[in-house]
C-alpha cells in the first residue's frame, strides 16, 4: 500500500500560515471538512492532493461527486488552454456547444434531446421549476425527505435535510415528503423486502391530501447524496414515475452528483427504465469547471415564456471554455470507459467495506453503486443509535493527519472519489480508513 508522504505535521506552518491569511477575509460559510482540515493545498494528479508543506493525501471526497475526471487530467487541460487562447466567454453559438448538446444527447433517453446550460446546480434546479411551471400552468412541487436540490431561495423549500431553520418562509407550494426509501433507517419504520413499497403508497396519498392538486412537477434525487449516498430498492424510481403519471405531474430526476459515471452508467434513471421529463446535471458534467444544465423534450423546451428569447439564458452558461469542459469530460468518460471503471472500483471498495462490518461492531451498513458509496456507524447495531458527531469530527482529523480525505465527519461516511481511480489508490485509501477503524476499536472510544 502507497503511503502518503508526510514531510511536516498537519497543519504545517506553509497551511496555517495562508489559511489564516484566507480566514481573515473569507466569509464564514466553507465547507465544514475544509474548516477543519485548515490545510492549504498546492498541487494535485489523480487521486492524489499534496499541499503547501509538501504532505501528500488520497482524495476520497472528490469534490463530492465534481471531480469526476481526477485531479489535472492531461487530456482535459490541455483542452482548455487550447481554447482560452481562442474565444472563453460569450453567448454566441460555437462549435464547442454544439459539438456538446449532441454529445450529451447521445446518452441521454429517447426523446430528451434538448439542453439549456447554466453554471451551478441550483440554477439549474430553478430553470427546470420555471420550466415546469411554463409547461403544466401548475405551481406546486414535491421532493423527499433527504433530498438535496440547492441552497437558492426557490430551491431551499425542496430541501428535505434538516437545514432550512431560519430561512423561511419559503417559495409557497413546495412539499417535502418521508418517502424516499433509506431502508436502514425507514421512517416508517418497515423492513426492507417486506413493506411492498409502502412508501409509494405514502407519496402518492400525500399528494392527494397535502397539495392542492397543481402539483407541476416531483423532483427526486434518484440516489441520495447528502442524506449519505442512499441507494433506493430497484423498481422505486420506476414507481415514482407511475405516480407521476397517475397525478398528471412531471418527474425531475436530479442527477448532479448521481450523472455521468458516478454510478456507474451516464444517467441512473434511464439505467433503472424510470424515464424522467427533465434531468438536471452538474459536477462530473463539467469535470471541476463549474458547468450545469437542465435536459428535456423539445415539447416541454418549447414552453414559454421559458422558451421566448432570454427566458431561459444565463450569461455563464454554455459559454466556450465551459462548453469545451463539460464535451471533453464526456469524451474522457466514453474513451477511458470510466463508468465501467467506476464500477469496477466501486464493487472492490464494496466488498473491502463488506469485510470491515464482520470485523467492526460500529458498522451498522455499508452500501454503494459504483463510486458512490456509504457507511453506517452506531453504537448499536440493534438501536442503530449513530456515533456522536463530535467523535466523528476526531474521526475526520484523524484521517488528515493519516493522509485520508473522506466525508468522514458525520456517522454516515460518504465516499466519492474520482471516476479515474486505480486499484492502488483503493487500496491505499480503504487501507487507511480501515486502519482508523482498528484504531477506534482498540481505544474503544467510539460508545462516547
Amino acid at each position: 500500500m502507497r503511503k502518503p508522504l508526510r514531510k511536516t505535521s498537519v497543519p504545517g506552518p506553509k497551511s496555517i500560515k495562508i489559511f489564516a491569511q484566507e480566514h481573515a477575509n473569507l466569509a464564514p460559510g466553507l465547507q465544514g471538512f475544509a474548516l477543519m482540515a485548515q490545510v492549504a493545498m498546492e498541487s494535485a494528479k489523480g487521486s492524489w492532493v499534496t499541499d503547501v508543506d509538501g504532505n501528500e493525501y488520497v482524495d476520497f471526497i472528490g469534490g463530492i461527486g465534481v471531480n469526476g475526471l481526477g485531479h489535472s487530467h492531461p487530456v482535459y487541460v490541455k483542452a482548455l488552454q487550447e481554447q482560452l487562447e481562442k474565444i472563453s466567454v460569450g453567448s454566441f453559438c460555437t462549435e464547442p456547444r454544439a459539438e456538446l448538446v449532441k454529445k450529451v444527447a447521445e446518452h441521454t433517453p429517447q426523446g430528451m434531446d434538448q439542453l439549456q446550460l447554466y453554471s451551478g446546480g441550483s440554477e439549474a434546479v430553478e430553470s427546470a421549476m420555471r420550466l415546469a411551471k411554463c409547461y403544466t400552468g401548475k405551481w406546486e412541487f414535491v421532493s423527499f425527505w433527504g433530498g438535496f436540490h440547492g441552497k437558492t431561495l426557490g430551491t431551499m423549500g425542496l430541501l428535505g435535510d434538516g437545514q432550512k431553520t431560519n430561512y423561511g418562509p419559503f417559495a409557497p407550494g413546495c412539499h417535502s415528503l418521508p418517502a424516499f426509501p433509506d431502508c436502514y433507517r425507514c421512517p416508517l419504520k418497515l423492513e426492507p423486502g417486506q413493506c411492498g413499497f409502502a412508501c409509494i403508497e405514502l407519496f402518492e396519498k400525500s399528494v392527494k391530501t397535502q397539495t392542492s392538486g397543481a402539483v407541476a412537477a416531483v423532483i427526486v434525487e434518484p440516489c441520495q447524496g447528502t442524506a449519505g449516498n442512499i441507494i433506493p430498492p430497484k423498481g422505486w424510481l420506476k414507481a415514482v414515475r407511475e405516480v407521476c403519471d397517475r397525478i398528471g405531474a412531471l418527474l425531475i430526476c436530479d442527477e448532479m452528483i448521481t450523472g455521468f459515471g458516478r454510478t456507474g452508467s451516464f444517467f441512473v434513471s434511464k439505467e433503472w427504465d424510470a424515464k424522467p421529463d427533465m434531468i438536471t446535471v452538474g459536477k462530473s458534467f463539467g469535470g471541476g469547471f463549474p458547468v450545469s444544465g437542465v435536459i428535456t423534450t423539445k415539447e416541454i423546451a418549447s414552453a414559454k415564456p421559458w422558451a421566448n428569447p432570454s427566458g431561459s439564458s444565463s450569461s455563464y452558461g454554455g459559454n466556450p471554455l465551459a462548453a469545451v469542459a463539460a464535451l471533453t469530460g464526456i469524451e474522457i468518460i466514453e474513451n477511458e470507459n470510466l463508468c465501467k471503471n467506476s464500477e469496477e472500483m466501486g464493487a472492490k471498495i464494496l466488498l473491502e467495506l463488506k469485510k470491515m462490518k464482520e470485523k467492526f461492531p460500529f458498522i451498522g451498513e455499508v452500501r454503494g453503486k459504483g463510486l458512490f458509496l456509504g457507511i453506517e456507524l452506531v453504537k448499536d447495531k440493534e438501536t442503530k443509535e449513530p456515533l456522536s458527531e463530535n467523535r466523528m469530527k476526531e474521526f475526520y482529523k484523524e484521517g488528515i493527519q493519516k493522509g485520508l480525505l473522506a466525508m468522514s465527519y458525520k456517522p454516515t461516511i460518504r465516499l466519492q472519489p474520482a471516476l479515474t481511480i486505480d486499484a492502488e489508490s483503493v487500496e491505499t485509501g480503504i487501507g487507511l480508513l480501515e486502519e482508523q477503524f482498528q484504531e477506534m476499536y482498540e481505544r474503544s472510544d467510539w460508545r462516547e
